[in-house]
């Protein structure tokens, strides 16, 4: 199965993605880590990404198409994936449409899920959104604590806040999110992919709402 995560900073997609990734037994692929792990080797669009990031420049959609053509060019994405933070634009869900039509017809988008979650929803979610800087385990002081405070539960790590999660951070974010990626939505409602999920609630009953969007429309 090949499927696309939207939704704003905080709506879940990192969280309910590693679950799907279990479940359907294909990789989750996360633009911020290709480009990170491409950048620490040093490769041809490592170096590209690089140099757009030390000029403050957004990092060109060739570069990162050709980042995520390789990734989807690996054995473990043969059978399906699942993108998180890809597409971010119009521009570059035409570019991903014509790699996978490129691959063959088998190939393309089974399904686009937009998690939908209200603004304050997200500044709220997010404030108290702890990161663990070992393993990358998500926790929320509110309602996914962990048993001691300040320690990841799964590796022992510390557990980081990101300087971006704060309010007046969060909100820049979200307008941002809303004038480049949000026009996505409509995108893939035209093409008949997209399944929008209601994504304000308890992460168990969110999780359960999506699975239940990707079998209503196989």
């Amino acid at each position: 199965m090949r499927v696309v995560l939207l939704g704003p900073p905080g709506s879940g997609k990192g969280t309910h993605g590693k679950g799907l990734s279990a479940e359907l037994g294909v990789p989750m692929i996360s633009t911020g880590e290709i480009l990170r792990q491409a950048i620490a080797e040093g490769t041809r669009l490592g170096m590209a990404a690089q140099a757009d990031v030390k000029a403050g420049r957004l990092v060109a959609d060739e570069t990162v198409l050709g980042l995520i053509e390789t990734r989807l060019g690996l054995p473990d994405a043969a059978k399906g994936f699942l993108l998180d933070g890809f597409p971010r634009t119009v521009a570059q869900a035409d570019g991903l449409g014509l790699l996978l039509l490129q691959k063959g017809r088998e190939h393309r988008l089974d399904h686009v899920v937009n998690l939908v979650v209200p603004a304050e929803v997200v500044v709220n979610r997010l404030r108290h959104r702890w990161l663990c800087g070992t393993c990358g385990a998500i926790y929320n002081l509110s309602t996914r604590p962990p048993k001691v405070a300040g320690i990841c539960d799964e590796c022992g790590g510390t557990l980081k806040q990101r300087s971006d999660d704060e309010p007046d951070t969060v909100r820049a974010r979200l307008a941002v999110y809303e004038r480049e990626t949000a026009p996505l939505v409509k995108y893939y409602a035209d093409r008949g992919v997209l399944r929008n999920v209601d994504a304000a609630g308890p992460a168990a009953t969110v999780y359960a709402d999506i699975q239940r969007a990707l079998r209503a429309a196989v």
